[in-house]
């Protein structure tokens, strides 16, 4: 017998209280954060979905982990713990601990990377890009077009244009190709493991590094067995361990299907290139058999790794982000679909098409979906991603998004259904919303301390620092 209500698969046995704070005081928060939301309060927030990234609740069995945690700092129990559970997911020998996933990106990028080098991604995301251009050398996207994508897969790199890419730059300047799975700024959509297998074909081919950015692999497995009839009879484990396979390299933020609050790693096949890596490792992180994570993260991750396969968790979490996702679009919202497995993701300029980019309509909606409901999410769009010319002029990102992103295991129904009514609002006041410009900026990963203020304020002079 089936149901249409879909249940947590799990009990609640600790809360945390939230503030259930007024409109009149949100404005006032949200004045005093420079109208970023990054620089709030957690505790001026109703409901959090600015990043699943670290935000997971832990089950019981990774919290009675946690006490065997061995903190010793070199060769701890801990450790072989992780690397076993690690190895077993990638099949590969070579295991690099960090704190998240940025580090394992800095150290390896920051290893093969360097001016007169291209990386080629699906979508790059903002700290791969900024570690990438860090070491000196560029980062091109190339996704699928949406026309020539599958509606399930829209996750995909273009294979005919990283064909091309070879032939332009030369394969010997190409230091890796990345897939991102899922693809984050791409609208957390997933890749096929058609293309995953084609990509890997190319890479092979030419002698090209390919890397595998796993931090949703568990999710996108979930679409692989669901929508690549050749996998209906995989379990979402071996769905995983077959993509991995068709890599060189494997980099994990196992802040979200780690299913841990701190954590990353770097897997890579080639001895060379991790003991190049590794130098860089125990400079700044650590020693190789903790890197920047104690022995009770190791414990709760090797855990988690595990744990996020289980068909009835992968089948909740995918279910919940899509009710919200289409009940959005039912309100007239304009949501990318399909749904992705991590957030939604709201197009703000086609539901602000009044503000004009160099406005940033998706910080407008970031701001007012914290003003009307006290929810806090993240623009992924000309503030995140947008640069500009030698004249100073804004060169708008590809698209104006924002992103819902669902904590794992956190939120219940009844919180979605609050964040739905939210838009309720949101959709009936659009109209009469205002854009924003920014006051203070950082060259790299602005959106994470840039100040606004509402174009209808009194403007001041930007500065950049």
């Amino acid at each position: 017998m089936k149901f249409k209500t879909i249940i947590e698969p799990f009990k609640i046995k600790m809360v945390e209280p939230i503030l259930m704070s007024t409109e009149e005081m949100r404005i006032q928060f949200l004045k005093d954060a420079h109208y970023n939301t990054f620089l709030l309060s957690s505790d001026q927030v109703i409901i959090d979905l600015l990043t699943d990234s670290g935000t997971s609740a832990m089950s019981n069995t990774q919290w009675s982990g946690m006490m065997l945690g061995d903190e010793s700092y070199a060769g701890a129990s801990s450790w072989f713990k992780l690397e076993k559970s690690i190895r077993d997911l990638t099949g590969m020998p070579y295991i690099l601990p960090t704190h998240q996933g940025r580090a394992a990106e800095r150290i390896l990028y920051g290893t093969i990377g360097r001016k007169g080098k291209t990386f080629i991604s699906n979508t790059h995301f903002d700290t791969t890009r900024a570690n990438i251009e860090f070491s000196g050398a560029e980062a091109i996207d190339i996704p699928v077009k949406i026309e020539n994508s599958n509606e399930h897969f829209r996750g995909d790199m273009d294979v005919d244009q990283l064909k091309e890419l070879i032939k332009i730059k030369g394969a010997e300047n190409i230091a890796a190709v990345i897939l991102t799975v899922t693809n984050n700024s791409g609208g957390g959509q997933p890749v096929s493991m058609k293309n995953a297998k084609e990509i890997s074909e190319i890479c092979k081919a030419h002698h090209i590094l390919l890397i595998l950015d796993g931090c949703r692999i568990a999710e996108n497995s979930y679409f692989v067995k669901h929508y690549e009839s050749a996998y209906h009879d995989y379990s979402y484990r071996d769905i995983a361990i077959e993509l991995c396979t068709l890599a060189d390299g494997f980099v994990m933020s196992a802040k979200k299907d780690g299913m841990v609050n701190m954590g990353g790693f770097l897997a890579l096949r080639n001895q060379e290139l991790a003991d190049a890596c590794k130098n860089l490792l125990i400079i700044t992180e650590g020693f190789t058999t903790y890197g920047g994570l104690s022995g009770r993260d190791m414990e709760a991750l090797a855990i988690g790794l595990v744990e996020v396969f289980h068909p009835d968790y992968l089948h909740y979490r995918i279910v919940s982000t899509t009710y919200l996702g289409e009940h959005l679009h039912k309100l007239g919202v304009p949501v990318i679909l399909p749904v992705g497995g991590h957030a939604v993701y709201i197009d703000a300029a086609k539901m602000y098409p009044h503000i004009p980019l160099d406005e940033y309509p998706g910080q407008a909606l970031v701001g007012e979906m914290y003003r009307v409901g006290g929810v806090r999410s993240v623009e992924v769009g000309s503030v995140m991603f947008g640069k500009y010319d030698e004249q100073g002029k804004l060169i708008p990102a590809a698209r104006e998004l924002v992103r819902l992103a669902l904590p794992r295991r956190v939120y219940t129904q009844s919180h979605l259904d609050y964040v739905i009514e939210v838009f309720e609002h949101l959709m009936k006041e659009k109209s009469n919303v205002r854009g924003y410009k920014i006051t203070k900026e950082t060259k790299f990963l602005r959106h994470f301390t840039a100040h606004f203020i509402p174009l209808q304020s009194e403007l001041v002079e930007q500065k950049v620092i």
